[in-house]
């Protein structure tokens, strides 16, 4: 979904036929700011900055996307049309707080696997209506997206594998009919399906739920026959158990929890003292 669209629905679902306050109040240039209650690594600048074009409100950054802030930072001052202001205020707060969640949780798993070598990717496990939004948050925690939907690469899951009969003539039926700059990916459960996979032509191999110890032996048996094969670990993924995994030499870990899992941090909007005139 467009920014722009996502953004009017996301405004016209609080506003509804319009805000009470703004039928009854005056219009009147204030300044605002949001201020970071807790602790967090930053998202939602590219949203906020669109938002801010829709209104002709004045922004002024004091962080950026990625960047880490701190419990009593201000992050950012808005100023504008105080019913513009108060109006949006919660569909602001929202968007930066989703984001920034999400963004924070996922650079807790990127610092985990610091030194490894190995990619963090997100899923398609996104909320509807929200994946685009939600995989821009994961980017800004120093992750990876996975692929956007079923349009960009071709995953054989279990569900796939149990509908074909010859994985090999499949493979050459499909190389005949899917874009050649897309990749297939196959998931496998064990050693076993994961040979039958690489000998099929798969370019990345999913090792699903697989031990540690078995995920090894694919990588040895990746390195040793195939070496041009992506390795990709998925299943039980905590920030306790992804060091581990890493370790077994998979290419990247890809984790859906680091956006279902992801707890909100808190931040807020305060506004500043309106001068009086006269």
């Amino acid at each position: 979904m467009l920014k722009e669209t996502f953004i009017k629905a996301l405004i016209t679902e609080d506003l509804g036929r319009g805000d009470l306050f703004a039928r009854i109040s005056t219009s009147k240039p204030i300044r605002a700011y949001i201020i970071a209650k807790s602790d967090g690594v930053f998202a939602g600048e590219e949203y906020v900055s669109t938002l801010a074009k829709m209104y002709d409100l004045s922004l002024e950054w004091q962080i950026s996307d990625g960047q880490t802030f701190s419990k009593g930072e201000k992050l950012l001052y808005i100023s504008g049309d105080s019913k513009d202001i108060l109006s949006l205020e919660r569909s602001i707060l929202d968007m930066v707080l989703h984001a920034s969640s999400i963004a924070t949780l996922t650079a807790q798993y990127v610092a985990a696997l610091q030194g490894t070598g190995v990619k963090l990717l997100d899923t398609r496990k996104t909320r509807p209506l929200l994946r685009a939004f939600e995989k821009y948050a994961v980017r800004c925690g120093g992750g990876i997206n996975h692929r956007m939907g079923l349009d960009d690469c071709l995953m054989l899951k279990d569900t796939h594998l149990k509908t074909i009969d010859d994985l090999e003539y499949f493979m050459k039926e499909v190389r005949q009919k899917i874009p050649f700059t897309s990749k297939v990916e196959i998931e496998c459960e064990d050693l076993v399906m994961a040979k039958k996979a690489m000998k099929a032509g798969a370019d990345i191999i999913m090792c699903d739920n697989m031990g540690l110890e078995e995920t090894k032996e694919v990588v040895a048996y990746r390195n040793e026959n195939y070496a041009h094969i992506l390795l990709e670990a998925s299943g039980n993924v905590t920030l306790e158990t992804i060091e581990a995994i890493a370790q077994t030499g998979v290419d990247a870990i890809s984790s859906g929890s680091i956006i279902h899992q992801a707890n909100w941090i808190d931040l807020s909007m305060k506004v500043e003292d309106v001068k009086v005139e006269g």
